[in-house]
């Protein structure tokens, strides 16, 4: 559908929707980004929702500076996906025992493991470079330094929200029915501790005093402060896809157990909460995607829908009008709390109909009526990528 463009800004805020249709508060919190003078130009998804400080689905594209409230507290936070050999004709009629199985190998919501992972143990974990990981702990902002245990027992864990585990089946095509596993977890408790720590000092900083919105106080190049964020930052955007790695090769055992002839392609993963280095048009940028994935040219992506519709795997298109980048999934059209005020359990088991998952108050605030259309939000960026898979889930594990 190409793009709109929001008026009333310094710098272009390129919209993959409608403009008129965003809701009040996140077209302001638009405007206000765009006018902060270090910001080359933003990216607006069409998932694009209030957030706090930035948007959710917002790309925001800064020369020489960076905002710690525009990539948000769960640093990191993306998307782990697998295609198996497995078809829908291999699982069982009730699949509440995978689930529960599922459930028993990988702590979910506030629970952490009762030790640490070894790596060496997590069969088919292919990630290198855990002693240089842990030691690098040690060179976080010193007001973390008492979270080391709890972050090492909560790597390789879900953590709640709108964070989940799915077995998902492929619709359509030549490989109708095959099974997918797939998750979205993010840095848990510490990539948050660093998060604020670092959105705190940024806002005391005297360059911030007259921001539109004090959560967008933005580091600089060269400074001490902005040093020590993009040091701790890496760190969290690492523990976060070693938190995914641990957790999808642990699920990929769980259903190895299961079904020994399964067999696991390459796995896909992504980031839809970071900062990355890149240029456009020969200027360099930090660019924070913030509900946003990676989508150059070739880049395999996952865009998830809600906990009844499913999702999509996708191929970017590399547009550098949206900073090769495309939405993080279907994003909310209402809050938790009104999604709470709004539907009941009986809602909750009518939308889930069909998958195996929980089906009780804790997660009614994670219904698919508090989320928009995956459908329209994905025919509405066709411009940024194509679709590689359609999938839909037939468990879905919540924190």
């Amino acid at each position: 559908m190409g793009f709109n463009t929001l008026a009333g800004t310094r710098a272009p805020v390129r919209v993959w929707t409608d403009p008129y249709g965003i809701e009040p508060q996140a077209a302001k919190q638009l405007r206000n980004i765009g006018t902060l003078p270090w910001v080359e130009g933003v990216a607006v998804m069409p998932d694009v929702h209030f957030g706090k400080g930035a948007t959710v689905g917002s790309v925001i594209a800064m020369r020489q500076a960076v905002s710690p409230a525009a990539v948000g507290v769960d640093i990191g936070c993306g998307m782990s996906a697998v295609r198996t050999s497995l078809t829908a004709d291999d699982l069982p009629d009730d699949l509440a025992g995978l689930r529960s199985a599922i459930e028993a190998a990988i702590p979910v919501g506030f629970a952490q493991r009762e030790k640490a992972v070894d790596p060496r143990r997590v069969r088919g974990l292919e990630q290198g470079g855990w002693d240089d990981f842990w030691r690098r702990f040690a060179d976080l902002d010193r007001r973390v330094a008492q979270l080391e245990v709890r972050a090492q027992r909560q790597l390789g864990t879900l953590g709640g929200g709108n964070h989940f585990i799915e077995v998902c089946l492929e619709q359509g095509g030549a490989d109708e029915g095959r099974v997918w596993l797939m998750l979205h977890s993010g840095s848990r408790n510490i990539g948050k501790e660093l998060a604020e720590r670092h959105i705190g000092v940024a806002r005391r900083l005297p360059h911030n005093a007259d921001l539109p919105d004090r959560d967008l106080a933005v580091f600089l190049a060269g400074t001490p402060e902005m040093d020590a964020y993009r040091r701790d930052l890496w760190w969290a955007q690492e523990y976060a896809r070693r938190n995914r790695a641990v957790m999808l090769a642990v699920l990929c055992n769980v259903v190895r157990d299961r079904f020994p002839q399964v067999r696991y392609d390459e796995p896909i993963s992504c980031h839809h909460n970071y900062v990355a280095e890149e240029s456009y048009g020969g200027v360099d940028v930090l660019v924070t995607r913030k509900g946003a994935i990676r989508a150059g040219r070739g880049d395999l992506g996952i865009i998830p829908g809600s906990m009844g519709t499913g999702s999509y795997i996708v191929r970017g298109k590399g547009n550098p009008d949206a900073y090769c980048s495309a939405s993080h999934g279907a994003g909310r059209r209402m809050s938790r709390a009104q999604a709470k005020r709004t539907y009941s359990t009986d809602d909750l088991a009518a939308q889930t109909q069909g998958v195996e998952c929980r089906k009780d108050a804790g997660v009614v605030d994670e219904i698919p009526g508090a989320y928009k259309d995956i459908t329209e939000v994905m025919a509405q960026q066709e411009d940024l990528v194509e679709v590689v898979a359609h999938l839909k889930q037939v468990v879905c594990v919540k924190g």
